[in-house]
């Protein structure tokens, strides 16, 4: 039995396309380099300095791993965690944790992102982000509350060219 024309032709387009070579599909995603991440905890810590505040900053890749911590000597010791928790949250919420601790406090449906473990609903995390995409993120501890660590978290962001610039 010979096949039709038009089935011929199918058959044919199919082997040219199996023929083909396959491609993968692989996004294309901006990375915080340790570079950025050193400069972004020198930022923070001027930035509470120059407001005679002593802090931890910690900052972390888009995959939550460490990237760069500093403190200043006098700052207590539970900052340090209390600085890489306000990053992992506002890296794994994409929200400043500023925002997410007010809207919680207002909200009793979000109260309970306060009761997951990794969480910390305390303001001073702000997602690091460029060309709109969220590559990190920095967290500030020990500033004398939540607003003054904030305050560093967006002066260290805003002092390096090429990182979008955050809303508040």
């Amino acid at each position: 039995m010979k096949p039709t024309a038009p089935l011929s032709a199918l058959l044919a387009l199919l082997a040219a396309l199996a023929a083909l070579p396959a491609t993968a599909q692989v996004r294309q995603q901006a990375d915080l380099t340790l570079d950025t991440a050193n400069r972004l905890v020198a930022g923070a810590l001027d930035a509470c300095r120059r407001q005679d505040r002593a802090i931890v900053a910690a900052v972390l890749d888009r995959g939550g791993n460490l990237l760069a911590l500093q403190r200043t000597e006098s700052v207590g010791p539970h900052n340090i965690e209390a600085s890489r928790r306000k990053a992992y949250t506002a890296l794994s919420t994409r929200t400043a944790t500023l925002d997410l601790a007010r809207g919680a406090a207002a909200n009793a449906d979000a109260r309970n992102l306060a009761t997951l473990p990794e969480l910390l609903l305390l303001g001073g995390g702000v997602p690091v982000a460029a060309a709109g995409q969220v590559v990190g993120a920095i967290g500030v501890a020990g500033g004398g509350g939540a607003a003054n660590d904030h305050a560093c978290a967006l002066a260290a962001i805003r002092a390096i060219p090429g990182l979008d610039q955050p809303a508040n």
